[in-house]
């Protein structure tokens, strides 16, 4: 329909159905923003910048690294800063750059080694001027754990300057799979990473929750679930929605499972793989979705490099899996798979071939290899259709290792009519529609919330209690006397705090708040 057609068409409708047209159209917008991941950063002073929507353009950087590297735009596509490690490099090697591609004030010393998923920077949800870089100790002993530095760009004219830096969240022994996603919310972030023994002698199952608001940064929970792991080398990748989590390992963990944006819980784990010391079933080093979740791609780095990809629409995705591209022009040729933000799939390629190590390059090891990133141009569709192209962007003469920029999806929405789609904090509330025929009072001698509501027209509901973050704490099917509904909803086990009620019968959803004291 033209425009004014449409704006009469919305100008017809109630405010409920304008409110939910309103919700997708800012979905969809969102989704072909990106602006803030619109630069790349990465390998040996190579850049790209994706806002140029259909044709990304090469720039040159001042990175010099193999691995680990972040980098973030402002909300119009223009470079703030990167961060990056170096390999070989005795102590902290990482170092925050401006845009500038010049050392960051006091951006030098930054924790980190030489690993691929090592730093994460993320924007303060309550300060626009102020950017956490979080980073992940995964080679020395004295610098296990997470730690996190603080950017502020009001300073140095602008260029910013690091404020905090190195300080300890956690001593955990952490796996290179440092991940971030948005808050359901669509303001505050979850980031992830799993434990590790560096002995390699004990499995385990558990992934930390760290959870970044207007508050600060806090533990929120940790979680054992899905196949043991015992190695240092994987990867966490979330699809582009965020509702599903991939981790895979060196030795051939396949993982697939659900994440739930509000509460940060993971669930209903698809194992298409188990931990094995034979290596001729791992050998995983990285990972990516499709845009449509449908499809993962899989880097398995070896001697002779492959490219797989399974399907996650079928019953039995390992039935699937299918090799979409066989390397055989360098040893451990293949790195990082990551979807950009025009929908293609790019896979860094590394030069080792006649190297014993390759970090840095030699003057003389420029060649197609390292001086092109392959592209998956369309990871959606089945088959030979995905479009491979091996080799087939020119970085306009610089090289790539193994790493591309570990960033988030800074543009990703709220999600859209759950209980934690407005902003959540310590003063703010989930309420979607407050009904004035529930009644909710909280007794704190009796410790007990007493539910009352009238005017109900089902003989049948369901009562569900949620947390501040979102998370559920109590639910129940429950039959229903019309027109009215009682409950004493025991509180002894709820932490002080607000809460949230929602009573749906039918088509009736009734919603109040209550505060634990």
């Amino acid at each position: 329909m033209p425009f004014q057609t449409n704006l009469l068409y919305l100008q017809g409708m109630n405010r409920y159905s304008l409110f939910f047209v309103l919700v997708i159209l800012l979905n969809s917008l969102a989704g072909y923003s990106q602006n803030r991941n619109s630069i790349w950063v990465f390998g040996d002073s190579s850049m790209v910048d994706f806002g140029n929507a259909g044709s990304p353009v090469t720039g040159v950087s001042g990175m010099d690294g193999r691995g680990s590297c972040v980098s973030i735009a402002d909300t119009a596509g223009n470079l703030l800063f990167y961060a990056f490690t170096r390999a070989t490099i005795p102590g902290n090697s990482g170092l925050i750059y401006n845009k500038q591609h010049q050392l960051m004030v006091n951006g030098d010393d930054i924790l980190g080694q030489g690993w691929y998923n090592e730093m994460v920077v993320l924007p303060s949800p309550d300060n626009s001027d102020q950017y956490y870089l979080f980073s992940i100790g995964v080679t020395f002993s004295s610098d296990y754990g997470l730690f996190y530095s603080v950017i502020d760009m009001s300073l140095d004219g602008g260029l910013g300057a690091v404020t905090q830096k190195n300080i300890m969240l956690d001593s955990v022994p952490a796996v290179d799979c440092l991940k971030a996603i948005k808050h359901g919310n669509g303001r505050d972030w979850w980031l992830l990473f799993r434990k590790w023994d560096p002995t390699g002698l004990t499995a385990n199952k558990r992934y930390y929750k760290y959870l970044i608001d207007p508050t600060g940064v806090s533990l929120n929970n940790s979680e054992a679930i899905g196949s043991t792991n015992t190695t240092g080398l994987a990867q966490i990748a979330i699809t582009a929605d965020g509702s599903k989590l991939a981790f895979i390992n060196r030795k051939g963990v396949i993982n697939i499972m659900d994440f739930d944006r509000c509460t940060g819980d993971l669930s209903q784990v698809n194992i298409l793989q188990e931990e094995s010391n034979n290596l001729a079933l791992g050998r995983y080093t990285f990972a990516e979705f499709s845009p449509s979740g449908q499809f993962l791609y899989i880097a398995r780095n070896d001697t002779v490099s492959i490219l797989l990809r399974y399907d996650l629409s079928q019953p039995n995705p390992t039935l699937t899996r299918d090799t979409i591209y066989t390397f055989t022009n360098s040893y451990y040729t293949v790195g990082t798979l990551r979807l950009a933000p025009d929908n293609k799939i790019y896979l860094s390629n590394a030069w080792a071939y006649g190297y014993q190590w390759n970090y840095p390059y030699q003057d003389s090891a420029y060649n197609f290899v390292n001086m092109n990133l392959s592209v998956i141009n369309d990871p959606d569709q089945p088959g030979s259709a995905c479009n491979f192209q091996p080799y087939s962007f020119f970085l306009g003469g610089k090289r790539t290792y193994w790493g591309l920029p570990n960033n988030p999806d800074y543009d990703l929405p709220s999600v859209a009519g759950s209980l934690c789609d407005t902003l959540v904090g310590m003063n703010e509330f989930p309420v979607q529609e407050s009904h004035p025929n529930l009644y909710v009072y909280y007794s704190p001698q009796w410790q007990t919330a007493f539910i009352n509501a009238n005017q109900l027209k089902g003989t049948s509901g369901k009562l569900q209690v949620f947390d501040a973050m979102g998370k559920l704490v109590f639910e129940e099917s429950t039959k229903i006397n019309p027109p009215y509904y009682t409950k004493n909803l025991n509180c002894t086990l709820l932490a002080k705090g607000m809460y949230v009620v929602i009573l749906e019968v039918g088509e009736q959803r009734l919603v109040k708040k209550f505060a634990v004291e």
